[in-house]
C-alpha cells in the first residue's frame, strides 16, 4: 500500500512510524498529539474511510467449511464433531467459531495501515465481567487467544458484525440493530478522541466498573430504565461465580481421596495418572512468569486433581485443563484453567510482530491480555507441557455476563456504545490514539459510522450464507457432527 500524499515533510511523514507497535510498549511519541492526528487524517488519502465498509468475497476465496475443517489440524480429534455441531447451531455461534475465516477475509480488505495491539476475536460477547485483585466487578474486554498485533479496524470490524448477526438472532428489526451498530462505532471514535487527550498515565489506570458500564452512554443510546436493576443482578452473580462455588459444583468429595471432579464426558474428564502428573508438573514453569509475590502465594498451594474440559465454540478441540489446588485446608479451593495456545488466526496476514512476541504462544496471550486489558487476572501466566504452548488464568475470578437475548432494544443498543468505548480505550493503550481518532473523525462525523454500518450488513449476509454451507455439509455427512444439547460453554 503507498504511504498517503500529504502537506507534510518528508521528514514528518517519516514520523508516522511511532503509530506502528515495534515492541511490547509504545515508543515514546515525538510529535505533539496535535500533529499525530493530522497523520491520521492524511491515512484516509490511502484509505479512504468509506473503503472501509466495503465487503465483497473475492473470487479465489477459499470455502469457509474448508477453512473450518483445516482449522481442526491439531485438535483433538475426538472432539471436532462437538466443535463443528456448536458452530451450526445458529449464525452467531458460527461467527464466534470462525475467527480464521473472518480473518482472511479482513486481510483482502483496504487498511488503515494504523496498528495496536488487536484482541482479534472481539465479537460482543468476549465483552465479560470479572473481578480485580482488590475484589471490584468490572467490565471488560475478556478472551485474547487470538492476541497480535494489526490494524485496529479489524477489531472494530468484527464488533460490529457480531452486533448485526445477533441482533438479528435476537429479533431485533433492520433500524434497531442500525442503532446499536452506529452506537459502537459512535461509542469507539468518542473514546478514542477522549484517551488521545488523556495522561497516558490515566488512561492505563481506568476501568469500567458493572454500574459505570453505561453511566457514560449519550441520551441518543440511553438504556432502559430497568438497566441499573439489570446490571445489579449480573454483578451479583459474579460475585456467586468464585472458587467455592465451583468446589461444590464440578466436584465431589470422597473419604478417601479427597474432592476429585465429576466426570461429565465428553464436557467434562478425568486424565489418567500419568496425564494428571505431567499437567500438575507443568505449573513449575509457568510460576516463573508470575510476579515474585504471587510464586509466593501459589507455593502454598498443591495440586488435587485435574480434568479436561470443553469451553467455548472457536476452542473445542484444543486441550483446557482444569486444575484443583487447596492452600491452608479443603475448605481454600483456588482453580486454573491451563488452556492450549495456538497460533492467532490472524498471523498468517501481518509481518509487524515483534520477534519475541511469537516465540511462545501461550506468551504471546498473557503479553496481549496484560497490555489490552484495564485490570486482568494477577495469576496469570504460561507454561509448556508435552511440547505444546500454554497459558494459565485463574477458572472463576468473579466472572460473569449479559446475554445479548435478556437485552430490551434500547439497552443493547447502550450496550452496544459502551463496547465500543472499551475496545477504543484497550486499542489506545498500545496504538496511537491521536492517529487513529485523526482517522476515524470529529466525535460527530458520521463517515465511519456509516461505513462499518453497510459492513457489518453485509458480513452478516455473508455469515448466514457461511452458516448455511456448514449446516448442509452436516446434512451431507461431509462434515462429522454430534448431539447439539451440548451448549457452548464459556472459555
Amino acid at each position: 500500500m503507498s504511504e498517503p500524499t500529504s502537506p507534510l515533510s518528508a521528514v514528518d511523514a517519516g514520523l508516522l512510524q511511532p503509530q506502528r507497535i515495534r515492541t511490547l510498549g509504545l515508543d515514546t511519541p515525538s510529535l505533539a498529539p496535535a500533529k499525530r492526528e493530522q497523520l491520521g487524517r492524511a491515512r484516509r488519502d490511502a484509505a479512504p474511510r468509506a473503503s472501509i465498509g466495503d465487503w465483497k468475497p473475492s473470487a479465489d476465496r477459499l470455502d469457509p467449511v474448508a477453512r473450518l475443517m483445516a482449522g481442526n489440524t491439531g485438535r483433538d480429534p475426538a472432539l471436532v464433531p462437538l466443535r463443528m455441531s456448536r458452530m451450526a447451531v445458529s449464525p452467531f455461534t458460527f461467527l464466534r467459531g470462525s475467527a480464521s475465516v473472518m480473518a482472511a477475509d479482513l486481510a483482502t480488505l483496504p487498511s488503515s495501515g494504523l496498528d495496536v495491539m488487536l484482541d482479534g476475536d472481539a465479537h460482543m460477547n468476549n465483552f465479560g465481567i470479572f473481578g480485580t485483585p482488590d475484589a471490584q466487578i468490572v467490565v471488560d474486554l475478556n478472551d485474547f487467544d487470538e492476541v497480535l498485533i494489526g490494524p485496529w479496524e479489524w477489531d472494530l470490524k468484527r464488533l460490529t458484525a457480531s452486533i448485526e448477526v445477533a441482533g438479528r438472532e435476537i429479533g431485533l428489526d433492520a433500524s434497531q440493530r442500525s442503532h446499536a451498530v452506529r452506537g459502537a462505532v459512535a461509542g469507539y471514535r468518542t473514546m478514542m478522541h477522549r484517551s488521545a487527550a488523556m495522561p497516558v498515565l490515566t488512561l492505563w489506570q481506568r476501568r469500567t466498573t458493572v454500574a459505570e458500564l453505561v453511566a457514560d452512554v449519550p441520551a441518543e443510546w440511553a438504556p432502559d430504565a430497568k438497566v441499573d436493576v439489570l446490571l445489579g443482578k449480573a454483578e451479583e452473580k459474579a460475585r456467586q461465580s468464585d472458587n467455592a462455588a465451583l468446589l461444590q459444583r464440578m466436584t465431589r468429595h470422597d473419604e478417601i481421596e479427597g474432592h476429585r471432579f465429576i466426570d461429565e464426558p465428553p464436557v467434562l474428564t478425568r486424565p489418567d495418572s500419568a496425564t494428571r502428573d505431567r499437567i500438575a508438573n507443568g505449573l513449575h514453569d509457568y510460576l516463573d512468569t508470575l510476579s515474585p509475590e504471587r510464586r509466593f502465594m501459589l507455593q502454598r498451594y498443591s495440586v488435587a486433581d485435574v480434568a479436561h474440559r470443553v469451553v467455548g465454540v472457536g476452542s473445542v478441540g484444543l486441550r483446557a485443563w482444569c486444575v484443583m489446588l487447596f492452600g491452608n485446608d479443603s475448605n481454600d479451593p483456588l482453580f486454573l484453567q491451563v488452556k492450549q495456545a495456538a497460533p492467532a488466526v490472524h498471523a498468517p496476514y501481518v509481518t509487524r510482530q515483534p520477534h519475541d512476541l511469537g516465540s511462545h504462544e501461550g506468551r504471546r496471550v498473557v503479553y496481549g491480555q496484560r497490555l489490552m486489558q484495564a485490570l486482568g487476572d494477577p495469576l496469570l501466566g504460561w507454561t509448556t507441557i508435552d511440547g505444546l504452548p500454554y497459558y494459565v488464568r485463574q477458572m472463576r475470578n468473579l466472572k460473569g455476563s449479559i446475554a445479548p437475548d435478556k437485552l430490551s432494544p434500547p439497552t443493547f443498543a447502550a450496550f452496544c456504545w459502551s463496547y465500543g468505548g472499551l475496545l477504543a480505550r484497550a486499542h489506545a493503550r498500545t496504538g496511537d490514539a491521536a492517529a487513529i481518532a485523526g482517522y476515524c473523525g470529529a466525535d460527530s462525523g458520521q463517515q465511519l459510522d456509516e461505513a462499518l454500518l453497510r459492513w457489518s450488513i453485509s458480513y452478516a449476509d455473508q455469515t448466514e450464507v457461511d452458516h448455511a454451507r456448514l449446516v448442509a455439509a452436516i446434512a451431507r455427512g461431509e462434515v462429522p457432527s454430534v448431539s447439539t444439547s451440548l451448549g457452548a460453554s464459556e472459555d
